[in-house]
């Protein structure tokens, strides 16, 4: 096995389950906002809704075809009118509390605190993510999780975006990092892993979901724990 130095983690859907924090927050926004008096009749059909719209959405935002504060409201806009609610007030007024409380649900996967802290003093750790920077500082604040890692290298800093091979490059540089010494720990096979290995870095694929593929990946784990018996 090589000798790692510089271990790269994804932060969304990797330590933080950002499914779990989204649901928690579009759940106090349901009542908050009293959704069902407005004619949304089943929360659940409503995050099935905005999370179509979302993943559609932020496809889009990574190849550079919408700015991050157009796609913040326009996906709850766009999921209010498909239960014919046009209200951009109202759009904007959800977009605004759930940039704002998101963030601060302390919803880490399993065995991150542990596995973190039996990384910490063996490698030098670092995030790179394409989530919003105000958003994604609050997440690490939060949740204890910015005490562990040297940089954080957003897609906004880096000018680009997971897997652009350029912000893979950035971060590299900004940790003064070697390729050969770089591993890459995402749960996105092509944002994370082939974004990583394009830039002939190295990668942990942490496929939670045991989803089948064909690509050739460096490890594969299920469970972020695992690490500890990689490294």
């Amino acid at each position: 096995m090589k000798k790692y130095k510089h271990l790269f983690f994804d932060l969304d859907k990797t330590l933080y389950d950002f499914d779990r924090s989204s649901e928690l927050t579009l759940r106090d926004f349901f009542d908050t906002f009293q959704l069902e008096n407005r004619g949304v009749n089943s929360f659940n059909k409503f995050i099935e809704t905005y999370r179509r719209i979302n993943l559609m959405l932020w496809a889009i935002y990574r190849e550079g075809g919408i700015k991050k504060e157009v796609l913040n409201i326009k996906r709850f806009d766009m999921a209010l009118q498909e239960f014919s609610i046009h209200d951009t007030i109202l759009a904007t007024n959800i977009a605004e509390y759930y940039v704002a409380q998101s963030p601060l649900k302390k919803t880490l996967f399993p065995g991150v605190i542990k596995t973190l802290n039996y990384l910490e003093n063996r490698y030098q750790m670092h995030i790179i993510t394409n989530g919003f920077e105000e958003v994604q500082w609050k997440k690490l604040r939060a949740s204890d999780l910015r005490k562990y890692f040297d940089k954080v290298i957003t897609s906004e800093e880096a000018g680009c975006k997971k897997p652009d091979k350029g912000i893979f490059t950035y971060s590299l540089t900004l940790a003064n990092a070697k390729i050969d010494e770089s591993l890459m720990i995402g749960d996105d096979l092509m944002v994370d892993i082939i974004g990583a290995r394009a830039a002939g870095i190295d990668q942990v694929f942490v496929n939670y979901s045991n989803n089948s593929h064909d690509e050739e990946v460096t490890y594969e784990i299920q469970h972020i724990e695992e690490l500890m018996k990689i490294l």
